[in-house]
């Protein structure tokens, strides 16, 4: 799945949310760390924002989590939550990213950024999709949550983004379960494919994988004897796939086996 190729907008969204702390100049020392050293809020700050600067992530994530830890009732301390999802994902700390959004979520669930925490969820499970090849838990994660993001708050910039990301998640689900059918099929085990094809017709309707899937059912379904059933799936896909090459295939099949 070439779900990179659609980063770039997930960042642009993102870096609206890097803003710095309005009235301040301080400046970093280029040998800060995030060691517990008590700072004012306002240094602490820009000093995390100015390690999210220069590309140092993961140190700045840590330093935004330290102005919650040292001025939880700072109103930069909600913030800073975000913020250090934003550096996490930045970092490729996927894991780390959906724990600081969900804590922001739990802590904050009205807050007029609920939407940009529930979108920096979405995109850190979509960032570890898998290969159709592997288990599929963490795109069913993906899915999942920018379902919730679109039911949430549909009309955001996060959702928009959020339905192009389903339709790709979708896509490689369907793809996911193609390739089981497709494995029972060589091993003759038609029920069982029939199954994988049906999910793939029945969940994953709009994608690029049904029109395959409908002539896989053809296949099994004749496989396994029951003709009606094997017509009923040829008939679909001849209606909505009509120039399709698995029609073609679909239409050849049926006729090699009259009733």
């Amino acid at each position: 799945m070439r779900k990179n190729m659609y980063r770039p907008a997930a960042l642009i969204l993102a870096a609206l949310a890097v803003l710095p702390l309005a009235g301040c100049a301080t400046k970093s020392k280029s040998k800060a760390d995030a060691s517990y050293v008590a700072r004012d809020v306002d240094t602490l700050y820009n000093l995390a924002k100015d390690r999210l600067d220069r590309r140092q992530y993961k140190l700045a994530a840590a330093l935004f989590d330290e102005v919650e830890r040292q001025h939880p009732y700072s109103p930069w301390a909600r913030r800073a939550q975000l913020m250090s999802a934003f550096s996490y994902y930045l970092a490729r700390d996927y894991a780390e990213s959906i724990g600081s959004a969900q804590r922001f979520l739990a802590i904050h669930p009205g807050n007029r950024d609920a939407p940009y925490a529930y979108y920096l969820i979405a995109i850190s499970y979509y960032e570890r999709i898998e290969d159709v090849t592997r288990d599929q838990k963490i795109t069913q994660q993906a899915l999942d949550s920018l379902e919730e993001l679109v039911r949430r708050y549909p009309d955001t910039r996060y959702a928009a983004d959020a339905r192009v990301k389903l339709d790709l998640v979708r896509d490689h689900l369907a793809g996911k379960e193609m390739e089981i059918g497709r494995f029972y099929q060589r091993r003759g085990e038609w029920l069982a494919s029939v199954i994988r094809f049906r999910k793939v017709v029945d969940d994953y309707g709009t994608t690029t994988h049904s029109p395959e899937a409908l002539l896989r059912l053809t296949e099994s379904y004749l496989a396994l004897g029951v003709r009606d059933e094997a017509k009923r799936a040829a008939a679909t896909l001849g209606h909505n796939y009509p120039g399709s090459k698995w029609y073609a295939r679909a239409f050849e099949l049926m006729n090699k086996h009259p009733a």
